[in-house]
């Protein structure tokens, strides 16, 4: 299995081998270690496995990648409406 945290800069992927029975938190605790990122996971929006949202208790599956999300800067459908120049931007549309 794997846990992947995707960064604006880069990205930590790191493998492990986890005991039967693991859970995502044990999951992010080895990553931790194994990567040496005593940073790694923390402040996340959210957690996922293959990108359905899970919790830190979801049990884990041989093969599962668990995915570390963080908080968007932007709304995306306000940046672009902004883009485009649609309602609520500023700009009047003719």
């Amino acid at each position: 299995m794997e846990v992947v945290w995707a960064l604006p800069e880069r990205q930590v992927v790191v493998v492990l081998s986890l005991p039967a029975g693991s859970c995502v938190r044990d999951a992010l605790h080895a990553a931790r270690g194994e990567a040496g990122l005593v940073e790694l996971g923390q402040g996340a929006a959210a957690l996922g496995i293959f990108g359905r949202p899970v919790t830190a208790e979801q049990l884990l599956r041989d093969g599962d990648r668990v995915e570390i999300y963080r908080s968007l800067l932007a709304d995306p459908k306000r940046r672009r409406r902004e883009r485009a120049g649609g309602p609520g931007c500023g700009r009047s549309r003719r």
